[in-house]
C-alpha cells in the first residue's frame, strides 16, 4: 500500500514571522498528491508534531493546528510526535505494518529537521521512500537560505548508501503520474461486468 506522510505542516511554522519557501505551491502540491494516493486506495498521514508549553506548536493551540489550506478526508490519519522523527515513541511503524505499507511518499516542513530525520528513520526500516522534491520546505537558515537547504536535502537524500533501496527523489507531478498510471492499470486488469 502506498502512504503519503505530510510533516508538520502546522500553522505554527508558517507565520509570518517565519516564511517558508513556497508554502503555497508545497501545500498545492501536497493536496495534489493526496487525491491521487487516496484514489489509489493509499493512505494520508498527517504527522503533527506536539511542541512543549509555550512553544509555537503547543497542543491544543492555534498554532499546533494543521492548515486549514490543505486537504483533509474522514479516512485520513493524524501521528502525534514529540521529536523530529516521526517513528520515535509514536504508532507510526504499527500503523504502517497494520496497512502493509510497501511505499512511503514524504512530504512536509521542516526539510532539515523533520522531513530529514523522517526520511532517514524510514529508510532504517527498508521501506521504499520516495521524496517529492518540491513538496517539502523550510525557512531560510543564518547558514544558507531555504531554496538551499532543500535542493541540498534533495540531493543527500538520493545519494544515501543503503544496501536494499534508493532513495527516490521526484517532483509531484512525476509521483502523481506514476501513482495515476498504477491505478489505471490496476482498473484495466478488473473485469468488466456485461
Amino acid at each position: 500500500m502506498i502512504v503519503l506522510l505530510v510533516i508538520d505542516m502546522q500553522a505554527g511554522v508558517f507565520e509570518k514571522e517565519t516564511p517558508r519557501h513556497d508554502a503555497e505551491g508545497v501545500v498545492s502540491r501536497i493536496n495534489a498528491l493526496a487525491r491521487v494516493v487516496r484514489q489509489a486506495g493509499g493512505i494520508v498521514i498527517f504527522i503533527q508534531h506536539d511542541g512543549p508549553q509555550g512553544d509555537p506548536l503547543e497542543r491544543g493551540t492555534d498554532g499546533w493546528r494543521i492548515l486549514a489550506s490543505l486537504e483533509r478526508q474522514n479516512g485520513d490519519m493524524v501521528v502525534h510526535k514529540r521529536a523530529c522523527d516521526a517513528f520515535y515513541e509514536t504508532d507510526l511503524s504499527d500503523i504502517l505494518h497494520k496497512h502493509d505499507a510497501t511505499q512511503l511518499i514524504v512530504t512536509g516542513c521542516a526539510t532539515d529537521f523533520c522531513v530529514d530525520t523522517t526520511v532517514r528513520a524510514a529508510a532504517s526500516r527498508d521501506y521504499e521512500i520516495v521524496v517529492v522534491e518540491d513538496g517539502h520546505t523550510t525557512g531560510d537558515r543564518p547558514h544558507m537560505d531555504a531554496v538551499s537547504v532543500v535542493r541540498h536535502h534533495n540531493w543527500v537524500w538520493q545519494n544515501l548508501i543503503h544496501p536494499r533501496r534508493q532513495i527516490k527523489v521526484l517532483p509531484a507531478a512525476s509521483v502523481i503520474g506514476q501513482v495515476a498510471s498504477n491505478l489505471r492499470k490496476v482498473d484495466s486488469s478488473r473485469p468488466t461486468t456485461p
